[in-house]
């Protein structure tokens, strides 16, 4: 079973990281990390890199794909060879997914019109200006398309999906093998949660959503 997760410069890490280890533990898997061109792709962050192994080019029908998000998706999204590149996989892949601001990507790719799909809280406006429907669900399923609200929904994400394709006793095993048992330290993890003034920091403080790093 081949994936093929879509790096671009500043992504944000966790949106690729967290379903690579849910997804890679599948039987079978083949995970290929691809950009517009194969090298090294710097994250958000600034601090961190990771290595596409092979362009867009090179792949042409994954069975899953997967757009993660970060602030870097907004020329992503401007790039159109990204984005017929995912016309392009979409049309055999079993599975078209996103994390994150990645739904942004899907939708710019015509993907996504009318249909319901989430993402980052703070992106839920520009989500529906590219034609979605919008949801605060953490996961949504629609057709072959699934897409995951922010960041450590990937996470969510993809033991969902892994229960679609192998079963639920193959998902609950990855799961207890990556140790996926959160118990965050703050009931802050969503806008309908957290308090009033911490929301408005992520909204006024973009190195909270975004993860770029500060200069010293």
């Amino acid at each position: 079973m081949d994936i093929a997760i879509l790096l671009y410069d500043r992504v944000t890490a966790l949106d690729a990281i967290g379903p690579y280890e849910v997804l890679s533990r599948l039987p079978g898997a083949r995970v290929t990390f691809v950009a517009a061109e194969a090298g090294p792709v710097r994250t958000d962050s600034g601090m961190l890199t990771l290595l596409a192994e092979r362009s867009i080019a090179e792949v042409r029908a994954p069975e899953i794909v997967l757009v993660p998000g970060g602030p870097g998706e907004v020329a992503a999204r401007a790039g159109e060879s990204v984005l017929e590149w995912l016309r392009t996989v979409h049309e055999t892949s079993t599975w078209t997914t996103s994390v994150c601001t990645g739904s942004l990507i899907l939708a710019a790719a015509g993907l996504l019109e009318g249909r319901p799909a989430t993402s980052h809280w703070l992106a839920l406006d520009a989500l529906r200006e590219l034609g979605a429907e919008p949801t605060l669900q953490r996961v949504v399923f629609d057709g072959k398309i699934v897409t995951a609200a922010g960041v450590s929904a990937g996470i969510d994400m993809a033991l969902a999906l892994s229960e679609r394709i192998a079963g639920a006793e193959v998902a609950q095993a990855i799961q207890l093998g990556v140790e996926y048992d959160p118990q965050p330290p703050f009931d802050a993890g969503s806008p309908e949660k957290a308090p009033a003034e911490i929301v408005q920091l992520l909204r006024s403080n973009s190195r909270f959503t975004t993860g770029e790093a500060q200069p010293a």
